[in-house]
């Protein structure tokens, strides 16, 4: 996937120090250096979701001009135009955000930044599926774009407080977000998977998701996951009673994004990851490219 490698590296060059080949000594005394080991996802799809945006409860008028363009972004092939940017052979477009500036007409995003190939920065440009859609939706509103870039946490929460008009993170539609935010209509399909060292063939003989959760439901405490903090990664490992998410007894590892909890993963702090199927191939792709 172009240019995620670059985002990756900034944001995992402290950590990737302490991850790269291991020096072995043979039988004669020579050294040599061992292959290092690498992330793999486990292709198998843990969960079913829908990508929406959460609008500003207090702007009917927005919600139904979004869900006006993303209908037109769908039936003119703009959205597959997009997507070919991060999945096919498409080159991505960097986005810039204006300064907040009340006494402009402005559409202020609140997104987590650190989401690839959904939302991630190059330096001072924003990249990703929905960085672009957020472009399209300035400009087609007549309105300069700004982009807030906060934890993903406070994303929806943000726009329930009226500082920002609109979030766009790769949210799954949930019940407890429409607490904060009214959800547009749905523009992707998404879908958990586990991530695992390459050495690792605990899963290798699974066909299902059925397969993967007997394993996991197998686990105890010692085995630690990674997850993104407060995504459906984190739900779905620790329970979730509106999901129906039984949750597992492993300790589950809350990170900023995926990108560390890979990483840890590789440095020996935990043993899995999940994460969304998209990020977790992006991810693993940039982060094992580096090894």
């Amino acid at each position: 996937m172009k240019k995620f490698a670059a985002l990756i590296l900034s944001a995992v060059i402290a950590l990737s120090a302490l991850s790269g080949c291991v020096t072995i000594t043979t039988e004669t005394g020579e050294s040599e250096k061992a292959a290092a080991v690498t992330a793999k996802v486990i292709d198998i799809e843990l969960t079913q979701e829908e990508y929406a945006y959460g609008v500003d409860k207090d702007q009917p008028e927005l919600l139904e001009k979004v869900n006006e363009m993303i209908a037109e972004l769908v039936e003119s092939g703009k959205f597959d135009e997009i997507c070919n940017h991060y999945f096919g052979d498409g080159e991505p477009v960097p986005v810039k955000s204006a300064e907040l500036d009340p006494s402009k007409d402005q559409l202020v995003v609140a997104t987590n930044a650190a989401f690839e190939p959904f939302e991630y920065m190059i330096g001072e440009d924003y990249y990703g599926v929905d960085m672009e859609i957020a472009q399209y939706f300035a400009e087609q509103l007549g309105v300069e774009l700004v982009i807030s870039n906060m934890e993903f946490a406070s994303v929806c929460l943000s726009v329930g407080e009226h500082k920002c008009d609109i979030a766009m993170a790769g949210l799954t539609v949930r019940e407890d977000r429409k607490e904060y935010v009214d959800f547009s209509t749905s523009y992707y399909n998404a879908a958990q998977k586990l991530i695992a060292l390459s050495t690792d063939t605990t899963f290798d003989d699974c066909k299902t998701a059925e397969d993967v959760e007997a394993k996991l439901a197998a686990f105890d405490s010692s085995v630690k996951v990674g997850v993104q903090n407060g995504t459906t990664g984190q739900f779905y490992m620790e329970g979730d009673e509106d999901w129906g998410f039984d949750g597992y007894s492993t300790t589950v590892v809350p990170y900023s994004n995926g990108s560390l909890a890979v990483m840890d993963m590789l440095n020996g702090n935990t043993s899995y990851v999940v994460i969304d199927s998209a990020p977790a191939k992006c991810i693993t792709d940039a982060i094992n490219a580096m090894r």
